[in-house]
């Protein structure tokens, strides 16, 4: 970059800088071009304007105190002040071991400076007196003492500077001196550090040089059993250490390291504290290199410290410092101040008060448009209110204060967001306070807010249920049963709740007639709402079935025929290494059929037979799951039970913690039992309200997002509309093109929120689609079953057409698409794809099999990729070659996130998860990624476990295959096993001709005759056999 561009760059960044001085995004940037322009002054400039807004680390401070220090007069007082000062402000809001090395450094060298001189200059007065640098010293080292492996080095410089003074100090002064080098040692002793030996030996030297020597036997042994509980503690996280150490210090490693810690029955909090000091210090460096979720990160490293210096009742002092540091690092979270003006309430604290923290709060412009923090914020201070005024220290304004907050507050939540807060807890906190005994004269003000809430939420439910609530709690009849009927139609978010609202007030509070002009507007609305989502169903399979058919229209051919090239030997399915004869076509033995022998037809050859089995019914999970959400923290599975007992027979319930929050899924026996489920919602448990909703309907369906976007790319993108429950991924073990996930979030009005993003281009003619994930849209949205509803048609004819096939097949039922691979005189390549509209006729059509068409037998079996592809004998070493076996799997893993950690390290095609084992196999492009996977020097930690990579032996690649199914209807094997058709019966030597329907019809596995068996080995012995590329080109038509 030349001069101009870099200064019309630095230009253009510092204009952005004016309009939003709070990006630190753009501080990034800024600072980054001032690098590029190669002038230190604009570079200082930049770190400083950094350093005047945010906290930094290490990255931006180093540069500035080298700088100062090169630049100002460390003779004067005024100059060595200077640095002190911004040592002071450096070292204020991370944790840095290079800047408190850098501090020690500097005093110690200044210190030996001025001892040197004659004459100390008269201005410095106490400054780097023995006495006040020994407490410099001190205070500097003890910011840094609580890291477990590198304070060794801080604590060694004051060490080695104490030594030294006591070493040059007249031996009738040093008993003061002896003492406090006593008391240095003995407090490392009992500090948890990885250089125990060294602190020992230090303490062993010190005691000969300068203690009597028979008081040093008695003295090692007294240190000896006072560093025991410090080593003990040391020895049970060295390895957590290691492992921190080999993930690279990841935030994930942290992530684990602190909840191990948080989970001990006794925590250590000097562990502890220098644990979440190491683990803030790097989600800073990290959300400074833009590296995605670090901030989200961050704000929990934060909150998970307050919260343990508040239950491990630590001073206020430090409480309160620490809680100063966190607002400045994180001030978009609201969490953290929300716990702010709790602290300070509880302390009663007057500087600062609650007021003054919640204006600062609000000074922070990029707070005002997170709903989620502007909630929580406003929540707390209306909380401080309340409590002043039930505890009867309230002031005559509180009250006046309190609706003010909330009126306002309500407002701000509202301009943050269009959607503003879905779950609408400011309005709710307000309506309670007007319905409080004390309050009676406010009533009539809930009604209002109701009112303007339902107005602003038109499509809410939630808003008009409270709205209507209100007004029958004040006995406003007339009004809520009018509200009713001019909302029965409108197009709410869930309007069986409203319907249901209103048939309860009728029956409360209405007439015969009402009741029964309830119903029938009821049911008018309901043919409405179900023909509208009918349509808005049809809209959105289409959409999803266009970009799915791009997807698949150039790969789907290529893997069948790619899968039949794999398949093991000729007409031979493999069974734990025992040969067993294929069931497809009905032939005896091992033997292959040619196309030009004749075909011995029975009577039913030409019908297609229409006998099948029945289908067994899948596990309805999506259809019969409620989500429950604002969980109290105290909530357990029986507690769940009991509310949810008499809705119906429970499945299971799965408990989640989030990091703010605790939520479940409910899951029924059948989904009949999920209406009574959701009347569940605003029930108590333990005092607080919960909410209950669908679980589908807070999961949005994702696709056609950029080929780089990851875990975190997605979390990151619908992050900001709510809590994310989960993101899953599809597995790529049988398709690698597929690029889809679902985002799960805590609420409803979260994922309504994120469909906003539906549409938007984020990349140059790649428009992200975002749909609610209803299932009874899923087979149509998705390719969830579209290899259930799809079978593959081989041994067809040159000769026919997709007409011929629509005929055929149309009988078994509705056929959605016909496609067949021609050859470039539109003549049949001998395979074809139909898809059916019902999975059910798919299955229908597998009658087929073997059935005449236009003087070929055609195969039919489902097209399902998803079974697994057995590799030609050829291919298993060379499958094992590149691929890598993975161990120590977290329970729960899923394919596509494992793969996309893999992905980082090298080119993978596939991965294979082994629940039971907590195992996997990746397969890679070639060996040589697959050897790069195994000698990266950095161990793989993933979801907080350290995996253990292994080259896959050959015993491990080689899975066994199931046996055939025999007897009945026609059961399809897996692609491997495809079946050669086309090519009529197999007549053996000796004259015996076998039917293929009539073998296909016979109970039993196939079993060849002697003399088929011998003839085969006659034809091996004197005949030229075809190999399998003569077999593939009688396939093809060749």
């Amino acid at each position: 970059m030349n001069e101009a561009t870099s200064l019309d760059a630095l230009s253009s960044v510092l204009t952005k800088l004016a309009e939003n001085p709070h990006d630190l995004a753009t501080h990034a940037e800024h600072v980054r071009v001032a690098q590029e322009t190669g002038l230190e002054d604009q570079v200082e400039a930049a770190l400083d304007m950094l350093t005047d807004i945010w906290p930094a680390g290490d990255y931006a401070w180093i540069p500035l105190l080298d700088k100062k220090l090169k630049d100002v007069d460390l003779e004067s007082a005024e100059g060595l002040t200077s640095v002190l000062e911004l040592f002071q402000k450096a070292e204020r809001d991370y944790l840095s071991i290079p800047i408190l090395k850098k501090h020690l450094e500097y005093l110690i060298e200044r210190h030996a400076h001025f001892a040197e001189l004659d004459e100390k200059p008269e201005d410095l007065g106490e400054l780097f007196t023995n006495e006040w640098t020994r407490n410099a010293i001190e205070e500097v080292v003890n910011k840094g003492i609580g890291h477990l492996t590198e304070s060794q080095e801080l604590w060694e410089m004051q060490r080695e500077w104490e030594s030294e003074i006591l070493q040059n100090m007249p031996e009738s002064e040093r008993g003061p001196l002896v003492a406090r080098m006593d008391e240095i040692l003995l407090t490392r002793l009992k500090q948890p550090h990885s250089e125990h030996d060294a602190t020992f030996q230090a303490y062993s030297s010190f005691t000969t040089a300068f203690k009597p020597a028979d008081e040093y036997e008695p003295l090692l042994v007294q240190a000896s059993k006072s560093k025991a509980a410090a080593i003990k503690a040391w020895n049970r996280r060295e390895q957590m250490e290691s492992s921190l150490r080999q993930a690279g210090y990841s935030l994930e490693g942290y992530q684990y390291y602190i909840a191990s810690e948080v989970r001990a029955k006794n925590k250590d909090l000097f562990v502890l504290t220098g644990l979440y000091e190491r683990a803030i210090a790097e989600a800073d460096r990290r959300r400074w290199s833009g590296e995605p979720g670090a901030e989200e990160v961050l704000r929990s490293f934060w909150i998970g410290y307050v919260d343990v210096l508040r239950q491990s009742e630590s001073e206020n002092k430090q409480v309160l410092s620490v809680f100063k540091r966190a607002t400045r690092s994180v001030p978009g979270s609201g969490e953290i101040w929300s716990r702010y003006l709790r602290f300070l309430e509880r302390t009663e604290s007057e500087s600062p008060s609650v007021a003054a923290a919640y204006e600062s709060a609000l000074s922070y412009p990029p707070i005002h448009s997170d709903v989620e923090a502007l909630v929580s914020l406003i929540l707390a201070r209306a909380g401080y209110e309340k409590r002043l005024i039930d505890s009867g220290n309230a002031e005559d304004h509180t009250m006046e204060t309190l609706v003010h907050v909330l009126i306002e507050g309500i407002a701000r939540v509202r301009q943050a967001l269009k959607a503003g807060d879905p779950r609408l807890r400011v309005e709710k906190f307000f309506s309670a306070l007007c319905f409080e005994r004390e309050h009676e004269d406010m009533r009539e003000h809930a009604i209002s807010v109701w009112q303007d809430a339902a107005k602003h939420y038109k499509t809410s439910y939630l808003a008009w249920t409270e709205y209507t609530d209100t007004l029958t709690k004040l006995e406003h009849y007339d009004t809520a049963r009018k509200t009713f009927k001019d909302i029965a139609l409108k197009n709410l978010d869930w309007p069986e709740a409203i319907w249901e609202a209103w048939v309860q007030f009728e029956h409360l509070h209405g007439s015969v007639k009402d009741i029964e002009e309830c119903l029938d507007r009821i049911e008018k609305a309901r043919a409405q709402v179900n023909a509208r989502r009918a349509k808005e169903a049809e809209k959105a399979a289409y959409a999803a079935m266009q970009i799915e058919a791009e997807k698949q229209a150039n790969v789907l051919v290529d893997e069948v025929i790619a899968a039949r090239s794999d398949a093991p030997g000729q007409g031979v399915s493999q069974t734990n290494g025992a040969e067993v004869a294929m069931d497809v076509d009905g032939s005896s033995g091992t033997l292959k059929r040619k196309a030009e022998e004749e075909v011995e037809e029975d009577s039913t050859s030409k019908k297609a037979r229409t006998e099948q089995k029945p289908v067994t019914l899948k596990r309805d999970r999506e259809n019969s799951t409620v989500f429950v959400a604002d969980l109290p923290a105290d909530t357990t599975e029986e507690d769940l039970k009991q509310l949810f007992k008499d809705c119906g027979p429970i499945r299971e319930i799965k408990l989640t913690q989030l990091p703010n929050s605790l939520v479940a899924t409910v899951e029924f026996m059948d989904r009949e039992s999920v209406p009574a489920g959701l009347t569940k919602d605003k029930k108590r448990i333990h005092g607080q309200e919960i909410a209950v909703h669908l679980a589908w309907k807070s999961t949005l369906y994702v696709t056609n997002f950029p080929e780089k976007a990851d875990d975190a790319y997605i979390r990151e993108l619908f992050g900001k509309y709510g809590v994310i429950f989960d993101v899953r991924w599809p597995s790529k073990k049988f398709k690698s093109t597929r690029r889809f996930c679902y985002v799960q979030y805590t609420s409803t009005a979260s994922a309504e929120a994120a469909l906003e993003l539906h549409g938007r281009e984020l990349e140059p003619g790649r428009r992200l689609s975002v749909l609610i994930s209803n299932p009874e849209r899923k087979k149509e949205r998705t390719d969830s079953d579209a290899n259930d509803r799809e079978i593959y048609v081989a041994g067809l004819s040159k000769f026919v057409s997709k007409g011929d096939l629509e005929k055929l097949f149309s009988t078994y039922g509705s056929i959605k698409e016909v496609r067949m691979d021609t050859d470039e005189r539109g003549h049949s390549k001998g395979v074809a794809f139909v898809e059916f509209e019902q999975a059910t006729d798919a299955i229908s059509a597998l009658a087929a099999n073997n059935h005449e068409l236009k003087r070929r037998r055609i195969a039919v079996t489902l097209a399902d990729t998803r079974r697994s592809k057995k590799p030609a004998t050829g291919r298993k070493p060379e499958i094992k070659n590149r691929s890598v076996r993975i161990k120590n799997l977290p329970p729960g893993t899923q394919e596509g996130l494992l793969q996309q950690a893999l992905e980082k390290r090298g080119a993978v095609k596939r991965v294979e998860v082994f629940a039971d084992k907590n195992e996997a196999v990746a397969e890679l492009e070639n060996p040589a990624e697959a050897g790069k996977l195994l000698l990266h020097p950095d161990p793989l930690v993933f979801n907080g476990n350290t995996l253990e990579l292994t080259e896959e032996t050959l015993a491990d690649a080689t899975r066994p295959v199931a046996p055939p199914v025999t007897g009945g209807l026609f059961v399809p094997r897996s692609a491997v096993s495809r079946p050669r058709a086309g090519l009529g019966s197999k007549k053996g030597r000796g004259g015996a001709v076998v039917s293929a329907a009539a073998a296909g019809n016979r109970p039993g596995p196939s079993v060849p005759s002697t003399q088929t068996s011998n003839t085969t080995g006659q034809a091996g012995a004197g005949a030229k056999t075809k190999g399998q590329d003569d077999f593939r080109k009688m396939l093809g038509g060749a």
